[in-house]
């Protein structure tokens, strides 16, 4: 199922109102993801306790079909926690969710998502004690001193695997993992007992791939300072890197926060 969220209109859209006028909720099929359609999936995933957003995604649909959240989907309890934790407003959290994540932490065949590095692969070789130079002539897409060589999606699994033959540990730690996309080389930073431990937890569930966001947040001071200060500029910078301008990581944030900010005022 695709993703829809207010002012999208199709075919699709009128399906999901047809579910969701079958599962009990109030509505018309008008073929437009109207206001009317926003509040019944807030409702469904309120009461199913996913993430709150109105946005009607794979976990949405999931949550349609079967009655329930799937333990390894994100909860809006998890939301709350990591709010809690890193000393922010909800809404700064729900804006990083609806931005940064990647809407699933996981492929359609249940692994995590990761996208490998081939650059920082050459980078974690050395720290190993391994020369990656003569295997960058001989595996130039998965070891390189540039970024690229991306397939995406379970072709990324591909890579790793060929990394993992190289050397496993710094194969783990040369991807980016689940919905936040936090890189494995970070897991000592971030307080896991190792590299395998750091990928078991981004396996478990996205509440565990969200408390990788948050550890990663908290221990940079600069990056915690502009998320508590609204400082969308800032945080995209110290989060996407020094390209974030380019897919207006900031102008989404600052959207996605007015949002939920207002919601959240509205509701109180």
């Amino acid at each position: 199922m695709k993703t829809h969220r207010l002012g999208d209109y199709g075919a699709d859209v009128s399906l999901l109102q047809t579910r969701l006028i079958r599962a009990g909720y109030a509505l018309a099929v008008s073929h437009v993801y109207d206001a009317a359609t926003e509040a019944a999936v807030i409702a469904l995933q309120t009461k199913t306790g996913l993430v709150v957003d109105g946005i009607a995604g794979p976990k949405t649909y999931a949550a349609l079909a079967t009655g329930q959240r799937d333990p390894k989907h994100l909860a809006d309890a998890d939301l709350a926690r990591a709010a809690d934790t890193l000393g922010v407003p909800i809404a700064c959290v729900r804006a990083v969710n609806e931005v940064e994540s990647t809407g699933s932490g996981y492929l359609v065949d249940g692994r995590p998502k990761i996208l490998f590095e081939r650059h920082v692969f050459w980078r974690r070789l050395k720290a190993h004690g391994i020369d990656p130079a003569p295997l960058a002539a001989k595996y130039p897409n998965i070891v390189s001193q540039t970024p690229g060589g991306y397939q995406g999606g379970q072709a990324e699994y591909t890579r790793l695997a060929a990394a993992e033959l190289i050397d496993a540990a710094a194969a783990y730690e040369s991807a980016s993992w689940g919905a936040f996309q936090v890189m494995g080389e970070n897991w000592e930073r971030l307080g896991y007992a190792s590299v395998d431990d750091f990928v078991s937890r981004m396996e478990n569930s996205e509440g565990d791939q969200l408390d990788a966001f948050v550890r990663f947040v908290a221990a940079d001071s600069g990056l915690l300072a502009s998320l508590k200060a609204r400082k969308w500029g800032p945080f995209a910078r110290g989060y996407n890197g020094p390209d974030f301008a380019r897919n207006l990581y900031d102008v989404k944030l600052t959207r996605a926060y007015d949002k939920y900010a207002g919601t959240e005022k509205a509701a109180a």
